[in-house]
């Protein structure tokens, strides 16, 4: 049985008495909440991916002022919160559903645990937790997509009998000693290959170093360089670019800060740059918490001066070892099928999508949408299926980029 509690700071909490006294607690303000997020990330024992990190989550609302927020906390007998989950609400086909907090912009949409022991919360009870905070809170479904089913050896309850989502995603372990790192990563060959490929690029332009981020006119200037690079590409393509976005771009600023922050941002950006003239060559930029970079975009120079050299996987390498000398455990490279993920990842993670229906019109929802994800998943693993949408792709986006 479930009964609702309000008080005067705004939170609604949740009792559940069926459920060995968890209760779970609702936030309608990020403000509100962010002590306690705060404080489950300093944590060394939480298990979290840095896209639920708290500075990721703001630099993310900051573009959608409109978004209704509802922070989900599950707090054990002892009154511990044991889980957030940061969702925003949307109107769909008349429904509310809550959705976790980046919608693409996220690779992982996983909770934040305050442990592997809280994460080892039977999904039954979770669900039922789940539902009890959507009835109060008016939500007919849930909706959460990029769950991985496993997160640094530990199972994500919400995992549990989750639709395997179209594509998973690509990462690697990254040891103590970054130079065992780079060469486990990249053979003997590829590494005569990119050393050759370097020095062909500074002959033609002069020396060539890989640079992070450290301060706002640095991350202007890098992100500048990608999208240019970025827009160059997808006109080549014959399709829309969607870093034309202001929004979109606003978002990647304000998560890439450097200047009035003292610690990590929320969004670290690298770039292989000239060092005489400042020309960028390559660019990535990704998530990052205190153990993992998680990428979450990449783009390189078009003019084949620069493109022949190969100038994205010789950042790769540069970020691989940086990453590694810093003293995170892993390096990810995100969700999608792409060549340099292949050859550089030794792990694939499994990603499921997971659907949990509240109300009567919400579980109409939940089986158009899981319709939906397995269309997608069939599309996205027959090669012939996906070259006709690829086609229709650039069809509808010709007139757009002409």
């Amino acid at each position: 049985m479930a009964g609702g509690v309000h008080d005067l700071s705004g939170v609604e909490t949740i009792r559940d008495t069926a459920h060995v006294g968890l209760t779970t607690e609702v936030y309608s303000d990020l403000a509100a909440a962010e002590a306690l997020w705060r404080g489950l990330e300093a944590d060394p024992a939480v298990l979290m991916t840095p896209y639920q990190r708290f500075d990721w989550v703001c630099a993310y609302l900051r573009t959608e002022p409109d978004a209704v927020l509802r922070i989900l906390v599950v707090r054990d007998p002892a009154g511990r919160p044991q889980m957030l989950i940061p969702c925003h609400l949307t109107r769909e086909h008349g429904l509310r559903v809550a959705r976790v907090v980046g919608a693409k912009h996220a690779n992982f949409h996983m909770p934040l645990f305050a442990s592997r022991a809280a994460a080892a919360l039977r999904p039954g009870d979770l669900t039922e937790l789940l539902r009890a905070a959507a009835r109060t809170a008016g939500i007919d479904a849930y909706a959460f997509s990029h769950q991985p089913l496993f997160w640094d050896g530990a199972a994500n309850p919400l995992g549990f009998r989750a639709e395997p989502s179209p594509s998973d995603a690509y990462g690697l372990l990254l040891g103590p000693d970054a130079e065992s790192t780079v060469r486990r990563v990249f053979s003997t060959d590829a590494r005569k290959k990119l050393r050759a490929k370097e020095k062909k690029l500074a002959e033609a332009f002069g020396p060539v170093a890989y640079r992070v981020a450290r301060t706002d006119a640095e991350v202007t200037a890098y992100l500048q360089a990608f999208y240019g690079q970025k827009a160059s590409r997808f006109s080549a393509m014959g399709i829309a670019n969607p870093y034309a976005d202001a929004v979109v771009r606003g978002f990647i600023a304000a998560g890439a800060c450097r200047d009035a922050r003292s610690g990590d941002p929320a969004i670290e950006v690298a770039a292989l740059v000239a060092t005489e003239s400042g020309r960028v060559f390559a660019v990535f930029a990704g998530a990052v918490d205190a153990v993992r970079y998680s990428g979450m975009m990449t783009s390189f120079d078009q003019d084949p001066v620069v493109s022949r050299s190969s100038p994205g996987d010789i950042l790769l390498q540069y970020l691989v070892r940086d990453q590694a000398e810093r003293g995170r455990r892993a390096l990810d490279l995100g969700v999608g099928e792409a060549r340099y993920k292949a050859n550089t990842c030794d792990e694939t993670i499994e990603l499921g999508e997971v659907t949990i229906p509240v109300s009567l019109p919400g579980r109409l929802f939940a089986l158009k949408t899981v319709g939906a994800a397995r269309l997608k998943r069939r599309i996205k693993r027959d090669p012939r299926l996906s070259a006709v949408v690829e086609r229709l792709r650039h069809w509808r986006a010709g007139p757009l980029t002409r």
